[in-house]
This record gives structure tokens, sequence and C-alpha cells, in this order.
């Protein structure tokens, strides 16, 4: 847990907010005017808050800007007696948008702001106006997911089978642009002191490691099954289809097969707009903030 007042250098320059009714201390950034549109920029694995730092300063001059950090992450707590699956993030995450009576959201997702962002969506259809992925799929379509996992998941399992897992990524905080490259990071122009900082300072003991872990996990071990069924049994899929939506998809991802998500989105949003990028990967906020930003802002402005 990084301590809520360290600004990285000026680099992250937000004013930290708590919310404490998930029963544990959760970080969110809560920037720009009310009574705008919201957008919710969500994370994934191993990142925080801080990926969206320069998408913040941009949409938070004309939107009211949400950015929580997911339990284990950034200035968010790593409870470890809470179970780290897609339903208890999902869970977190609605909480904080019913406390923060948010309406009217654009959801920007990427890694496992996708799948968060499609089950949030099912369970609560009327607060979602549009929905943004970047480099993620929601899995909520009949596309079925290739045989062959990527080099992401092969590594997971690999060390999972192994039993080394938990000391590999447990060491995140020394490990951590590593495990991002193995991920997909391409711009390697961005690394500084301040951002290896940024990243690094969240993991400072194996246990603070817990959520990097078992992000993972949910996949590997099937957990993530049961929840997006629960959500499909909502009888929601029409009305999420009915949004708004985006892919804009970096095509050096280890983690997400590219074919895939395309097909995924497609069939869920078949007059969605597709945008790849052959020289950004998995962190395509990293690699490409100057070209996302304003192609993120027009689809807003069109839709």
């Amino acid at each position: 847990m990084i301590d809520q007042n360290e600004t990285f250098n000026g680099s992250w320059p937000f004013q930290p907010n708590f919310f404490l009714g998930n029963g544990f201390k959760q970080h969110y950034v809560d920037e720009g005017p009310n009574g705008t549109e919201t957008l919710v920029f969500l994370h994934g694995e191993p990142t925080w808050g801080y990926i969206y730092r320069n998408f913040i300063k941009e949409f938070s001059k004309n939107f009211r800007v949400v950015v929580p950090d997911h339990m284990g992450f950034g200035k968010s707590e790593t409870p470890q007696d809470k179970v780290y699956t897609l339903r208890t993030h999902t869970e977190n995450l609605a909480a904080l948008i019913k406390h923060l009576d948010l309406k009217n959201i654009t959801l920007i997702g990427q890694d496992w702001g996708g799948p968060i962002s499609g089950q949030f969506s099912l369970r609560y259809p009327d607060k979602v106006k549009r929905i943004i992925l970047l480099n993620t799929a929601t899995s909520l379509s009949r596309v079925e997911y290739p045989k062959k996992p990527t080099p992401w998941f092969s590594w997971i399992k690999k060390h999972h089978d192994q039993g080394t897992l938990e000391g590999i990524l447990g060491e995140a905080g020394s490990t951590v642009l590593s495990v991002m490259k193995i991920i997909g990071f391409e711009n390697s122009a961005t690394v500084d002191q301040n951002w290896i900082k940024a990243y690094s300072t969240q993991f400072p003991n194996r246990e603070s490691c817990l959520g990097a872990i078992q992000f993972p996990l949910d996949v590997i071990l099937g957990r993530i099954r049961e929840y997006m069924i629960e959500g499909l049994k909502t009888g929601n899929l029409e009305k999420l289809k009915q949004k708004s939506a985006m892919l804009a998809f970096g095509l050096k991802d280890n983690a997400f097969d590219s074919k895939y998500a395309i097909a995924d989105f497609k069939e869920l949003f078949p007059n969605g707009p597709v945008t790849t990028f052959e020289n950004a990967g998995h962190f395509c906020q990293e690699d490409i903030p100057e070209v996302l930003i304003p192609l993120i802002s027009q689809f807003i402005e069109v839709s």
C-alpha cells in the first residue's frame, strides 16, 4: 500500500480519497467538475490508477473522473482475509459507485478492467452509458477462447503447477517492470525513477502482493466462470449490447489474444469501432497515451 500523500515527484498530483464501505481502505481519485458526465477508469494487473495519470489530467478538464485502485493495488489496502476474485472486485466497484451516487457512467477498462466493466454492466445496466475497452475483453460473447493460452497465462500456469508462482509474483516490488514486459509493455522511454517507484512501492513485501498473485489465478483455476454465468443469468445482456462501445488494442499483447478480443467485442457491439496499434502492447495507456486520449475523446463526443 502506497502512502496516501505520495506524489512520485509530482507525477501523481491528485488528491487521495478513501472509501471504507467494502471492509478495507480503498483509494480512489475523484477529479473534475461535478454535474458533468462521469468517466470511471479501471486498471488491471499489476498496475494501479497511476497508469491513467495522463488521462486524468486531460479528461478532468471537462468530465468528472473517478479512478479506483482495486483491492491489493496502489494506495488501497491489501487485506489478508479477503478473497481476490472477479466477483469481489466487481462488488467493490459497485459499492463505491453507489457511495458516490454515480450515474450515466462511461466505463474505461484495461486488462481486468474489461471483465469487471462487463460484469458491472450486466448487473447495473441503467448506470452505464458507454463502455470503452483497452487491450481487454468482457468475454461475454459466444466466441470460444483459443485453446492455446497466451504467453502470460502459459507463464502463470507453469509457475503455478511448479509451485513457484507465489515466490515469483510475491517479489513484484523488485520485478514489476519485468512482469509487465512479460505481459506486453513496449514504451521503455517512459520509464524513469518516478515510474519505477510508482509501480514498485505498492508491493513492499510478500503479503502486499496477494492481489497480484490472485488475479491471474482467477482464470487458471476457473474461479471466474461461476460469477460470469451468474451475470448472464441476469437477463441484461441485450441491454449491455445497446451501449455505445469502442475497443482499442495494442497488438503486442501477451495476455489477451487479439483475434479473440476483437471477435468477442464485435459480436457484442457490431457497430462499435475497433482500432488496433502495431507499436503498442498490453499496457497501451503507457505505450501510446498521446494517441488514445484523443481517440477516446472523439468517441465520447460522437456517442
